[in-house]
Order: C-alpha cells, then sequence, then structure tokens
C-alpha cells in the first residue's frame, strides 16, 4: 500500500534520491528544501510520478519557517507513514539565524527537534509510523556545549557539526522514553557518502572532499538502501541505532537518558525564549 513520506533535506543528495526511489514505488513524497532551483529539478527528475510529488520551500534553520511547514502538511496530509531527516549544512563561518540561533545548531538539530514533535500527530494516523534521522551515531566525538550551545566563542564547523550530531542522538533518546505514540524512533549512519552540498565551503576544501568521495565514499544507493526496509517494515523498538550497518548498543555514552532529558529542557527554554509558539 502507498504511504506518505515527509523528508526533510529532500532536493538534494541522499534527501533527493530517497524522495525519487519512493515515488517510483508509488508513494506520496513531501520534499522540504530551501533552494526552488533544485525543488524544481527534483519534480522535473520524477517526470510521471511527480504527481505524486510536493515540494514545500523552506529555510529549516528558521524555527519560523520549520513551524509554518508543520502547519501546512498539518492541513493537507490527513496521515504521514514516514517522517526522513537529513537536512544538514557545513558553514565555514559561525552563521546566526534569523531566531539568533547558531545555523547549524538550527538546522541539523532544532529542525528535527520540531519535526519530530510537531508531524506526531500526523504520524499516529499511521498503522506502521516512523521517524529516521540521518546523522553521526556511533560517533563519540562531540559533545553539547552547555554554557555555549550557540558556539559563540569557539566556533568551528567541525565543532558545530559534531555538537548537533551528539544533539540528535539525544533527540532520539527523549523521544522514545516520553513519547506516548509508539513510533519507532531510528538513528542512521551511512558512513562517508557521495552525497551534500559543498557549495558553501572554501576551493581546497571542496576539492579535497571530491578527492576523497572518489576514492573511498560510497554511492549514495548504497547509503539509502537499508532506509527502505525502515520504512515498509519499522522495528518494533522505541528506538533504534544503526552505525554504518552495525547496530549501536542503547547504552553506548552518547544515548544517555539523563543528558536527553537535560537537552530536552535546554531546547525547551531556548526555544520559549525566542518563540514562545515553537513547542
Amino acid at each position: 500500500m502507498p504511504k506518505t513520506v515527509v523528508i526533510s533535506g529532500g532536493t538534494d543528495g541522499m534527501g533527493r534520491a530517497f524522495a525519487l526511489a519512493r515515488l517510483s514505488r508509488g508513494d506520496r513524497v513531501i520534499a522540504i528544501g530551501s533552494n526552488p532551483a533544485k525543488g524544481e529539478s527534483l519534480i522535473a527528475a520524477a517526470a510521471a510520478t511527480a504527481r505524486n510529488l510536493t515540494f514545500l520551500r523552506a529555510d529549516l534553520s528558521s524555527t519560523v519557517e520549520v513551524n509554518r511547514v508543520i502547519d501546512q502538511v498539518t492541513v493537507t496530509t490527513p496521515t504521514v507513514d514516514a517522517l526522513l531527516l537529513f537536512a544538514n549544512r557545513v558553514l565555514p563561518q559561525r552563521v546566526l539565524t534569523p531566531e539568533g540561533f547558531e545555523h547549524t545548531f538550527a538546522l541539523y538539530y532544532l529542525s528535527r527537534h520540531l519535526l519530530s514533535h510537531g508531524l506526531t500527530p500526523l504520524l499516529d494516523r499511521s498503522p506502521t509510523p516512523t521517524i529516521i534521522s540521518i546523522a553521526g551515531v556511533g560517533v563519540t566525538k562531540g559533545s553539547i556545549n552547555w554554557t555555549d550551545p550557540q558556539l559563540s566563542r569557539r566556533y568551528t564547523p567541525i565543532t558545530a557539526q559534531l555538537q548537533a550530531g551528539r544533539a540528535n542522538d539525544l533527540l532520539a533518546v527523549y523521544y522514545a522514553e516520553t513519547s506516548h505514540s509508539p513510533i519507532p524512533f531510528i538513528l542512521y549512519h551511512p558512513g562517508f557518502t557521495r552525497s551534500g552540498d559543498h557549495s558553501p565551503l572554501n576551493p581546497p576544501t571542496r576539492l579535497l572532499l571530491r578527492t576523497l568521495s572518489r576514492l573511498a565514499a560510497q554511492p549514495i544507493t548504497t547509503a539509502i538502501a537499508p532506509l527502505h526496509d525502515f520504512v515498509d517494515t519499522p522495528p518494533a523498538a522505541p528506538l533504534t541505532a544503526i552505525d554504518r550497518g552495525r547496530p549501536v548498543p542503547l547504552d553506548f555514552p552518547t544515548l544517555n537518558p539523563v543528558t536527553a532529558r537535560r537537552l530536552a529542557d535546554l531546547t525547551a527554554t531556548m526555544l520559549a525564549a525566542q518563540q514562545p509558539n515553537s513547542l
């Protein structure tokens, strides 16, 4: 039976490839992306299946935009069967969003927090719902900067990416522990993949990444293949973590429930301060 799949970061890289693959299987796909040209390209690539595709243009680094997307999907979509969270971007310099959040923290983590909780009522209506967050589970590097989560003093692209990656681990732990809905949450680390938008990076870094991709990265089709099984037959467990094909034990250091509750409290405080109606 066809499913309704919502994909953040659905117009580029793995998100785009997964959107096209699900359309070819007869699913309805709602792809969220910030670039209208990439949205049009996705629609063109979908060809005959484009009738089942909805492109929502939104800057998911903005909490206002994320909430607008949640409202729009809620009004137009009776049920969501799967939420796939791909959206991320590496920025060489620290950038603040209109709401005052560090861009990587907002796009990579806060958008996933808001979409997961905001679309839960629609996922609840599915007989086989699932949320899948594509991030770096299984990695122990990086941590939450509790006193300066916006990295105002020690920003580097790697520090920002690792912090948001650890935050996404904790998001899944907290969701699985506290949600009253039987929606499995899956953390999936595909490993090094020929994917992602490297345009914001400086030319030497882009060249290095292209070279490494040719030599060592896996094709996108290989990276997204396991996701189809998760969507078609979600696991029964509230939380599943997969790192490059290997299960991650749920007592892994980065999946600590106490730390997850601490981050949830911090997130609620930050969102309440910036956008009182965000939660």
